[in-house]
């Protein structure tokens, strides 16, 4: 058999540039802060406040890039993310649950959001777009109802050490929550790019037609999305109350654009044209460098948002051309055969 022939030099290195581009930059901008900042961005406190600061937006970015997988969006993911955190707030502050019950519920519930967003998306046939915003609106009058639009502050004995070492602990001299963002991208990357449940969600996000003539059950994967994606809200609004301290109603809505900012902007990194574990990761650490740079550079308070919706612009403008630059390369390539589907027909 006559072996294939190798990509010209210049395709290649373009998929190189495209691929790692973005890890790159990551690099030379974090040289340009400690180049400007030599006394306080490279240093360890400055590493770990970074870490630790921006440990949460990276669990809500993977939590946001599951539903993207499958071309669909959860707006609700800012909202619930408030929820979870009043909720587990409420049920140790005012409940008196022991912790691990409580995050155990609020987890849970979670899941069951993102289940009831993935029976709308799918049976009731609601755009995802229109569909998320609905129940993200209910979830934030929920909160509202939980709190009364106060903060649930705890009372003088305060929050269990065990609960709050969940976020305050370290390890390695590190934050542990920058662990639990690792591993979190380790889960995911398994689970999207060496199992079929990942192939299949690939499938269904470019092209469900066609997931559905191989057999795929496209109703029941896209709500396995959705479920993932309220999982790791709840856990995101765990380590929110853990780190908080306080139930603030409404500090969900301010983690939803920088979620989607790093979902959208990994999808041109590592796997350029698909939304990506690694992707996402690297795309979260590019923005926390980015953020925490410009904070110390004396930035006015308005810079943080003009950035994020800027940030956000150019990452759908990139992520759009990915895609199509992968569309193009894919009519090239001889067709691969998908692994057979556990089941058969629509669910």
């Amino acid at each position: 058999m006559t072996p294939a022939p190798r990509p010209p030099l210049g395709r290649r290195f373009g998929h190189l540039l495209g691929a790692y581009g973005l890890l790159v930059l990551t690099s030379l901008l974090f040289l340009a802060f400690s180049l400007a900042l030599p006394d306080t961005f490279p240093t360890q406190d400055n590493i770990s406040e970074i870490l630790s600061n921006q440990s949460i937006p990276a669990v809500l970015a993977l939590g946001a890039m599951i539903p993207i997988v499958t071309a669909k969006f959860d707006l609700s993911i800012g909202y619930g993310l408030g929820l979870a955190h009043v909720m587990t707030m409420h049920l140790l502050a005012d409940e008196a649950w022991p912790w691990p019950l409580a995050c155990l519920v609020v987890v849970l519930g979670g899941a069951v959001v993102g289940v009831v967003n993935g029976v709308l998306v799918e049976f009731a046939r609601i755009n995802s777009f229109i569909a998320t915003l609905g129940t993200g609106s209910i979830l934030y009058a929920l909160t509202g109802w939980i709190t009364n639009g106060a903060r649930i502050v705890p009372g003088p004995q305060g929050l269990p050490a065990a609960f709050t070492d969940l976020y305050d602990s370290r390890f390695l001299g590190l934050p542990v929550s920058a662990f639990y963002v690792l591993a979190l991208t380790a889960v995911l990357w398994l689970l999207l790019e060496r199992l079929p449940l990942g192939r299949y969600l690939y499938v269904i996000g470019s092209n469900p037609r066609a997931a559905e003539l191989v057999g795929i059950p496209t109703r029941r994967y896209v709500i396995y999305a959705f479920a993932g994606s309220g999982l790791i809200v709840g856990i995101a609004g765990v380590l929110l109350a853990a780190q908080q301290r306080i139930g603030n109603p409404s500090v969900g809505l301010d983690y939803l654009l920088p979620a989607f900012v790093g979902a959208l902007l990994g999808s041109t990194a590592i796997k350029p044209g698909r939304a990506n574990a690694l992707g996402t990761l690297v795309a979260v650490v590019i923005l926390a460098i980015g953020l925490a740079g410009i904070g110390q550079l004396g930035a006015q308070f308005w810079v943080t948002p003009l950035f994020n919706g800027a940030t956000l612009l150019i990452a759908v403008g990139m992520a759009g051309y990915a895609a199509r630059r992968q569309l193009r390369q894919r009519r090239t390539e001889p067709p691969r055969t998908l692994p057979e589907p556990a089941t058969t027909g629509r669910t």
